[in-house]
């Protein structure tokens, strides 16, 4: 199974159905991990979990559905996991949504979804799991936040403040979880192509491959680098920090922007 870097691993990936996610679980499995991929698009997510045993086997990947938001959904999901495979030793909290909304015009409900999922379903993830990755010996977390994280953007305010709360929550649970051999680290991404940055949220009307090519074109001018992040990118790196490549590092936020955030950008 590839260069084996997980051989032996047990890792939950949350919104692992497509995105990001999806290409976590793609590479986890590739690298010897069995791969729980938990989502709440069923379909998505089974269809994916039967490609991967299809092509690595049968005990590569198991579908668990998962609403990361509650909390007896991530108590049924590790259960799963456990009897799936008999034990978990890594967690990839990378479920998130997006909207887009000034500050004063963002009802407090629509705060209180992206709350829900983005920073709750990560605590969640923390505290329902960690027990398990200790009772396995140790092993890792990695939360997905991104570079709004370290830095304001407007329009996403509940976003943002999210992604700064996540942050918060890996420095508190490297600190806590340390002794018990659990390394706790964060993803930063910048702007990366999958569905939920797909510029059709903001207009519906427009023409799809019209919006894709302007936002292109506005991505060269922004980012360093002159073009927009693949998932494949980010789940390399998720890999990195899963893996025992990164096993003196914990608390920290790895940025992945093209060098977005290395200065001012002028359009």
């Amino acid at each position: 199974m590839g260069t084996g870097k997980l051989n032996g691993r047990v890792v939950i990936v949350t919104g692992a159905a497509r995105g990001q996610g999806e290409q976590e679980a793609r590479l986890f499995a590739a690298e010897g991990a069995k791969v729980v991929v938990a989502d709440v698009l069923d379909a998505q997510g089974e269809a994916l979990a039967k490609e991967i045993r299809e092509e690595l086997g049968e005990g590569a990947a198991e579908y668990v559905h998962l609403d990361v938001g509650r909390e007896a959904d991530w108590q049924a999901a590790v259960a799963a996991a456990k009897d799936a495979f008999g034990k978990i030793d890594g967690l990839v909290n990378n479920a998130g949504i997006l909207r887009f909304n000034e500050l004063v015009h963002t009802p407090l409900e629509e705060f209180q979804q992206v709350i829900q999922v983005n920073q709750v379903g990560c605590f969640l993830g923390i505290r329902t799991v960690a027990p398990e990755i200790e009772a396995a010996g140790g092993g890792t977390i990695v939360n997905t936040a991104s570079y709004t994280a370290l830095t304001g953007m407007a329009y996403v305010g509940a976003y943002a403040a999210t992604k700064h709360a996540i942050l918060g929550l890996t420095r508190v649970a490297a600190l806590e979880l340390a002794a018990k051999n659990i390394r706790v680290n964060a993803v930063c991404p910048g702007a990366v192509d999958t569905p939920m940055t797909d510029p059709a949220q903001l207009d519906p009307a427009a023409d799809p491959e019209a919006a894709k090519e302007a936002v292109a074109e506005l991505y060269k001018k922004l980012v360093p680098m002159g073009r927009i992040g693949t998932p494949r990118e980010i789940a390399a790196l998720a890999l990195f920090l899963t893996g025992d490549d990164s096993a003196y590092i914990t608390g920290q936020p790895f940025v992945i922007d093209g060098g977005w955030l290395a200065g001012v950008s002028v359009i």
